[in-house]
């Protein structure tokens, strides 16, 4: 027998059962009665086993178990009769608070569980959607050669007086007071002077110096240092520079074209290449940009809460995710604690983003076709060299699959949005488009 159900917030809910001890005890009888006929022990033949002996050794366990499992049985009737949607399982209390008289006669629990939101979805018609609109120019093909130039730069040997943008090899000894501090020493260090590896003031000092020569100078850290030894204060330093390197870019020629996958150095082909891989770079953002803006707008019109449970589940899958990935970036790092405030807010997104694009899906049957994940791989795939066998090993995991084809049905979805709110075109250069200052 069940009561109503009590709303205990937003979408916790709770149902008061209640059990027959007379039912309870019948069905342990009947279970100790069934297990006495396999029950093994000492001094008795298999399922001789007098039933008091079975009642006293398993009696505890069984009605545990009968308890249990009717309790089950019962909460799963409430959720029929009452049609709830239940996120995860319900935990049972014993009701300490009943007053009636035939609760001597009976066990009585609370239920205590979360529902899904109800999900009414609202009107997109008066959101506004900018979509980015850029060409690439010649002008971003040249900043994008200069930049794979920087990232090709080698470094020449020279005998001058140290410039800004040259790297140089010293070795130095900070003193504290007179003394030495931790972390105050290195030798064989290499730096790009100016780039801000060190202290502004440091690298500052650095500029003019000769090879072998010997200098000291003073520099005063910030309060707000990391290192609280010296926060605040001034230290000398005692440098030696050991060597001076000249930055020497690679001159944009046949080699060039080649060292980025030209196998005839046409460098007219290069820069078209080049321009081929910035277009489709753009074609990506915008969507990234625009499929931002869609979710976005998804939350805003449709306000929901989301059900702890689950939460919960994706707070710990997120904590799993960055543990892995500290260890693959810094294996000396050791067991991080993560604290789960730290990812409950992304958490709470992501999943009401997902209850509300599932209502989304089923209401207005939105549904990825084979070829759309296809599409999707392929366009994957494009950015390894050899596409065909990274679209084969797509195709060889079930679970990837799903991934391509949730990317497909997130795809639909912005379409299908796209196709009720206001979208605004708008202007933009490349590079405020890539977020480049």
């Amino acid at each position: 027998m069940q009561s109503n159900v009590e709303n205990l917030g937003a979408l916790e809910r709770r149902i008061e059962i209640s059990i027959s001890q007379d039912q309870i005890q019948g069905e342990v009888d009947k279970r100790l009665k069934e297990l006495a006929k396999k029950t093994k022990m000492h001094g008795f033949r298999p399922g001789k086993v007098p039933f008091k002996l079975v009642s006293q050794k398993y009696g505890v366990q069984v009605q545990q178990e009968a308890v249990g499992d009717a309790l089950q049985h019962e909460f799963a009737e409430a959720v029929k009769k009452y049609d709830l949607q239940v996120v995860g399982y319900p935990s049972y209390e014993v009701k300490q608070d009943s007053s009636d008289k035939e609760s001597s006669t009976e066990l009585i629990f609370n239920a205590k569980f979360e529902v899904f939101p109800q999900i009414t979805l609202g009107d997109l018609g008066q959101i506004n959607v900018e979509k980015p609109i850029t060409e690439v120019g010649s002008g971003d093909v040249d900043k994008t050669i200069e930049m794979i130039r920087k990232q090709h730069m080698q470094y020449q040997t020279v005998n001058r007086a140290v410039t800004e943008g040259d790297r140089v090899k010293i070795d130095y000894r900070g003193m504290l007071d007179g003394k030495s501090f931790e972390g105050g020493q290195a030798s064989d260090i290499f730096l790009v002077v100016g780039k801000g590896q060190y202290m502004q003031d440091f690298e500052d000092a650095l500029v003019g110096m000769y090879l072998d020569e010997e200098k000291s100078f003073e520099v005063t850290f910030p309060d707000d240092y990391h290192g609280k030894d010296v926060a605040g204060r001034t230290v000398t330093f005692s440098v030696k520079l050991k060597s001076v390197e000249l930055p020497v870019l690679p001159e944009v020629n046949n080699d060039f074209a080649q060292l980025l996958g030209i196998v005839d150095g046409d460098v007219d082909k290069m820069r078209d290449a080049i321009r081929y891989d910035l277009e489709r770079e753009v074609v990506r953002q915008i969507k990234s940009k625009i499929k931002t803006q869609v979710m976005r707008c998804l939350i805003d019109v449709n306000p929901i809460d989301a059900p702890n449970v689950l939460v919960n589940q994706e707070i710990a899958r997120l904590m799993e995710s960055a543990r892995k990935d500290l260890a693959i970036r810094n294996p000396n790092a050791g067991e991080m604690q993560l604290k789960p405030d730290l990812f409950k807010e992304k958490a709470e997104h992501r999943i009401k983003l997902g209850l509300i694009l599932a209502e989304l899906m089923t209401v207005h049957r939105l549904k990825a076709t084979p070829g759309q994940v296809r599409s999707v791989i392929e366009e994957a795939a494009q950015a390894y060299d050899n596409p065909e066998e990274v679209i084969r090993w797509h195709y060889s995991s079930e679970e990837r699959l799903k991934d391509a084809e949730s990317l497909a049905l997130e795809e639909n979805v912005v379409q299908w949005v796209l196709g009720q709110v206001n979208v605004i075109e708008k202007p933009v250069t490349f590079d405020e488009l890539m977020g480049i200052a």
